[in-house]
């Protein structure tokens, strides 16, 4: 995945949000995301991590993104 087919898909399911992506390492399979969206309103730290993993559930389990940091924030 590319860093702009990640954004879209964060973007997708956390529309009106805040989403920065950074690969890495430079071999775009390494990245850190950064969520802020009033979709985590009410969720734990956890819950929402787990919401944002979901969003790329083939490519985890296939390897195509082999680490994925995840930083969110409950926007306001």
């Amino acid at each position: 995945m590319t860093a702009e087919q990640m954004k879209e898909r964060l973007e997708k399911n956390y529309p009106n949000s805040t989403i920065e992506v950074f690969d890495l390492t430079g071999t775009q399979d390494h990245w850190e995301v950064f969520v802020e969206s009033t979709v985590f309103a009410g969720m734990s730290r956890i819950q929402q991590h787990q919401n944002v993993m979901a969003c790329f559930g083939p490519e985890l389990k296939t390897g195509e993104v082999h680490a994925l940091s995840i930083k969110t924030k409950i926007k306001s």
